[in-house]
């Protein structure tokens, strides 16, 4: 398997999830940071939070990259999930080496 090269923020969303910390996850975006995912928007620290814990922690998902363009990650994410592995598009916009929005579709 091919190392894909990740920005700061990416890289570090990557660990922090695969570690399944949420505290290390929260500290990856900037204040102000937006989720957008399933049709949902997140901006409230509570509702991120929550997003976290009912769509990463919990489920216990591991991203593994499969390339990186511009501003998209594709990964094949799998976890305690039905279907799994399944692959998504995480787009992210940064600022300061922090995560200011992520999207994330079927990729």
């Amino acid at each position: 398997m091919s190392v894909v090269n990740l920005p700061k923020a990416v890289e570090n969303f990557v660990a922090a999830n695969n570690a399944h910390d949420s505290e290390a996850l929260f500290a990856v975006f900037a204040d102000g940071a937006t989720i957008r995912d399933d049709g949902k928007t997140y901006v409230a620290e509570a509702d991120i939070r929550g997003w976290f814990q009912s769509h990463l922690i919990a489920p216990k998902v591991v991203i593994t990259p499969t390339s990186f363009d511009g501003d998209r990650l594709v990964a094949s994410s799998d976890g305690d999930f039905p279907g799994g592995p399944l692959n998504f598009a995480f787009t992210f916009a940064t600022k300061d080496d922090l995560v200011t929005d992520l999207t994330i579709a079927a990729a």
